[in-house]
């Protein structure tokens, strides 16, 4: 029997599976798993060469940016998320009245 290593990126078959995907990874609000998440999103989309197509961002500072030590600034972060196909939005923890 041959083993396949997992590979997050070819579950991500569907922008509904992207989106809960990624909203998970926003709402568990660790940094590195956001990143962790982003990076698979890419694999999925196409790979980083696609995405800094999108983004207009150069391929290695997509890797740096997405790496398990990226930082990445507001505008580097909203802009990748647009290009994947999605907005940052926030929502109430609790019932608004």
């Amino acid at each position: 029997m041959k083993t396949q290593k997992y590979q997050t990126s070819d579950y991500l078959k569907t922008q509904e599976d992207i989106f809960y995907y990624i909203d998970s990874a926003l709402e568990d609000g660790n940094k590195e798993i956001l990143l962790e998440a982003l990076r698979n999103i890419a694999i999925a989309k196409g790979g980083m060469g696609n995405l800094a197509k999108e983004t207009g961002l150069n391929r290695e500072s997509l890797y740096k940016t997405l790496s398990e030590n990226g930082n990445p600034k507001y505008e580097t972060l909203t802009t990748i998320i647009k290009a994947l196909g999605f907005r940052l939005s926030v929502a109430p923890l609790n019932e608004v009245a």
